[in-house]
């Protein structure tokens, strides 16, 4: 099994499960930048895999797939701790999934902890544009 967790805390439904599963595609930490147009071609929800929470690609290809307009559902799925929830956030995912261990590790309260993620934007604070 699996936990989603959003803004909100630890979700009990899936705001994704109306998607078509021929709308969903899993992509790898190690895809090709160069390829996501076309992969992208008709999907609602991506998810992106974190390996392991050392493995940063997956922020990278998520702020790629935001700057090319891809407007639908983008999930971090896999190794991402509560730490890094803030920069899953801002890289354009709207959600992490993760697995029952790492939740039962890192509880909702740790994740919740870095819910305001846009409070806590150090670009912003260096501008003085966040308190």
């Amino acid at each position: 099994m699996t936990v989603l967790i959003n803004d909100t805390g630890f979700l009990t439904i899936d705001p994704t499960r109306w998607i078509d599963p021929e709308a969903r595609i899993d992509l790898p930490s190690d895809t090709d930048p160069a390829r996501l147009r076309c992969l992208l071609i008709g999907k609602e929800l991506v998810r992106i895999a974190f390996p392991a929470f050392s493995d940063g690609r997956g922020f990278t290809l998520a702020r790629l797939i935001r700057q090319q307009g891809y407007k639908g559902w983008l999930r971090a799925q896999g190794h991402v701790i509560a730490d890094q929830y803030a920069m899953a956030r801002r890289s354009g995912f709207d959600d992490v999934e993760i697995s029952d261990d790492l939740a039962a590790r890192q509880p909702e309260d740790q994740w919740l902890a870095r819910a305001n993620w846009q409070a806590h934007d150090y670009q912003a604070r260096l501008r003085g544009l966040a308190a």
